[in-house]
């Protein structure tokens, strides 16, 4: 019975590490060389085009991490910085910035209606699907797919990053793929309404 206990605890301990959870605890420890652009705890950026890393999901900000440090997603800013570090060190970074709380702006009035409008509805006329579809009505992303919390994150910010997959600058995978068409058929003003309202949801 004895062995039995021990070989279900080791197993699970086994299944534990083989889907390599992060440690928000020890990924703090590596957190300082981000706060330089991110801020403290990574709620703060430093410029509004930097992201807030704060509650994004764990998955998602650990493919990010993966896909900088490969290459496969150029940051320049982000150049060397994670050259040391390993994918358990990236998975406890994970951790650590999905565990803080994230910090909501304030949305541009004059483009929250247009924007609430795209983000929950889309637009029929020219195939864009609704936002809230794979991000969540709240903006509270998908943690089990990989899609991230959008919710309070910086409209500069989003602004960017939707014109890097209108432009193809952002495609290197399957999920980047579809945010890469869906942002074909945004026109700017779309883009800024509806990265304005995210930057508000909450």
């Amino acid at each position: 019975m004895k062995r039995l206990i021990a070989g279900v605890v080791l197993g699970v301990g086994l299944t534990a590490m083989a889907h390599g959870a992060g440690d928000p605890a020890a990924g703090e420890q590596n957190a300082a060389v981000c706060a330089g652009c991110h801020g403290q705890g990574g709620g703060k950026p430093v410029m509004a085009v930097y992201p807030k890393l704060t509650g994004l999901g764990e998955k998602y900000l650990f493919n990010q991490l993966v896909d900088i440090k490969s290459g496969d997603r150029s940051v320049p800013e982000m150049t060397g910085l994670l050259s040391a570090m390993s994918e358990q060190d990236m998975r406890d970074l994970a951790a650590y910035y999905n565990s803080q709380d994230m910090v909501v702006g304030q949305a541009n009035p004059d483009l929250v209606e247009q924007g609430a409008a795209l983000y929950r509805g889309g637009n029929m006329a020219t195939g864009v699907p609704a936002c809230a579809g794979c991000h969540n009505p709240k903006g509270i992303g998908n943690e089990p797919a990989g899609y991230p919390a959008l919710g309070g994150q910086n409209a500069e910010y989003i602004t960017k990053q939707l014109q890097a997959y209108r432009a193809g600058e952002r495609a290197t995978t399957a999920n980047a793929g579809i945010m890469a068409d869906v942002a074909s058929k945004l026109t700017d003003a779309e883009i800024e309404a509806v990265a304005n309202y995210v930057s508000g949801l909450n």
